[in-house]
């Protein structure tokens, strides 16, 4: 398996697929590169190099008991793009894994950045303070925490077939495939690196490192997102952007880049090529 070892000593897996213009994939919380199948097929079929890692804690990468915050998330990103030698790049952030992106390039430059994308991401933050009346109460995110800690095989079969991909929405048409495949990949993950992550992912204020960055930014929001809710996320982090457009889907749901892939696929195309 292709690893690369982070200075404070961590494996961290990755999936390095084809050629030309690279795109970097960043996952969602508690999932792993795998998440980016319909995405890395579609794009290395299109004549472009197509990268994903594990975060550490998450998939195939080390189950380590530290350093499961966004600091360390976006250095390991960096460690993964220097080692590749991406010039030109990509990125392209789904829910954490759009926070990881924005903090990387705010933390560690535009040098080998060209372009990015965040999808249903977390900034600019998702937890309720003074200065965010319109974010989630901290009391949401401490009981995540609580069900992780008590039973998170059920946990993670239950989000799945429930809010993340608006499964419980009238008339939806749960996929039992796509349902089993959350739940493989989250317990394929360590559950400290899953209970850590969520204070990383709610309570990281990307603000000011929405505000640095330069390169082009295309903003990804379903309106009909549970999990990071549409209307103090997305159109919040474009307007933070110099450089950032917001594309709204009507009634898609959080896990969009999985059940809405066609729509996605051609728009993220359409923004690279652009």
């Amino acid at each position: 398996m292709p690893t690369i070892t982070t200075k404070d000593g961590v494996d961290i897996f990755y999936k390095d697929w084809g050629s030309g213009q690279p795109i970097v994939f960043s996952h969602g919380w508690p999932l792993s590169s795998d998440d980016w199948d319909a995405q890395m097929l579609f794009f290395v079929g299109h004549g472009f190099r197509v990268i994903a890692h594990d975060r550490r804690g998450h998939g195939r990468s080390a189950q380590v008991a530290d350093g499961h915050d966004m600091d360390h998330y976006a250095d390991d990103l960096a460690s993964v793009t220097a080692h590749l030698d991406l010039k030109n790049a990509v990125h392209v952030g789904h829910s954490t894994g759009g926070g990881e992106v924005v903090h990387y390039i705010a933390r560690h430059g535009e040098s080998r950045v060209a372009k990015a994308a965040i999808i249903a991401a977390v900034p600019p933050l998702m937890v309720q303070t003074p200065a965010n009346p319109g974010g989630l109460p901290k009391s949401v995110f401490d009981g995540l925490q609580a069900q992780v800690a008590a039973n998170r095989s059920q946990f993670y079969r239950d989000l799945p077939a429930g809010p993340f991909y608006g499964y419980n929405r009238p008339g939806a048409k749960p996929s039992e495939a796509a349902i089993q495949n959350w739940w493989r990949q989250g317990m394929m993950g360590g559950a400290k690196a899953h209970y850590d992550g969520i204070v990383a992912f709610s309570q990281t204020d990307f603000t000011e490192d929405l505000k640095k960055i330069n390169v082009p930014v295309l903003v990804m929001h379903g309106d009909d997102d549970q999990i990071v809710p549409y209307a103090d996320s997305g159109p919040l982090s474009a307007k933070l952007l110099k450089n950032g457009t917001l594309k709204t889907y009507k009634g898609f749901p959080h896990g969009m880049p999985t059940t809405e892939a066609e729509t996605i696929n051609a728009d993220l195309l359409a923004f690279i090529k652009g």
